[in-house]
């Protein structure tokens, strides 16, 4: 098992811990972790635009004028495209962009984004990550503390409201709880810090 140092808000190392070689040493899997990020991409769309069809179109169907004799252009309807407010062609519909990924596949793509970025040396530890203040100055504070640039995501166990309002105007600085965490929040953030009572949870959940 790996043995990695844990720090505190202020990037002092208050002591170290032990990671499941089993959920953070697995082998990079490119192609499973693609699957789990078009997955839930493709989750997020609402897929619920809707433009009208000729035959939708209120109004009736008319012929405008005369099919010869006029010098103007043939036409059957004023619903038709060619018209402001006519029909749409090949009109969008509602529909579901969603895509399914088994629990087994899900969970193994999450486990190997994690081993991925604790190889790259993208992996923090914290004892706990907590700003009672729910002041940006000290979030921002903590931030140049370890030296983070780019995008940076905290993963923690049931975050406080302060906690939450304190990162909420940093762009670049990321909160999310363990039980909600994805493959594309790993993949998407250049460093991941994990508290320990996030690992724990990772390890009780996870492990065999």
């Amino acid at each position: 098992m790996a043995k990695v140092k844990v720090y505190d808000m202020t990037a002092r190392v208050v002591g170290e811990i032990e990671l499941n070689d089993e959920l953070f040493a697995l082998p990079y899997n490119e192609p499973l972790i693609h699957e789990a990020v078009v997955a839930y991409e493709a989750n997020q769309r609402q897929g619920n635009k809707s433009t009208l069809t000729r035959s939708e179109v209120r109004g009736h169907a008319k012929k405008p004028w005369r099919q010869k004799k006029t010098g103007r252009a043939r036409h059957g309807s004023t619903k038709s495209p060619e018209y402001t407010g006519g029909g749409v062609v090949f009109a969008p519909k509602p529909r579901d962009f969603s895509k399914k990924m088994n629990k087994t596949a899900k969970r193994l793509a999450l486990l190997t984004a994690l081993s991925r970025k604790l190889e790259l040396g993208q992996i923090i530890v914290l004892k706990n990550f907590e700003i009672a203040s729910g002041k940006t100055k000290d979030a921002n504070a903590f931030l140049k503390a370890f030296g983070l640039t780019g995008k940076t995501l905290v993963v923690g166990q049931d975050n406080h409201a302060e906690t939450l309002r304190a990162v909420k105007n940093i762009s670049s600085l990321n909160v999310e709880d363990v039980k909600t965490l994805s493959t594309y929040e790993v993949v998407a953030n250049k460093t991941v810090l994990l508290t320990s009572g996030a690992i724990k949870s990772i390890e009780e959940a996870y492990a065999e």
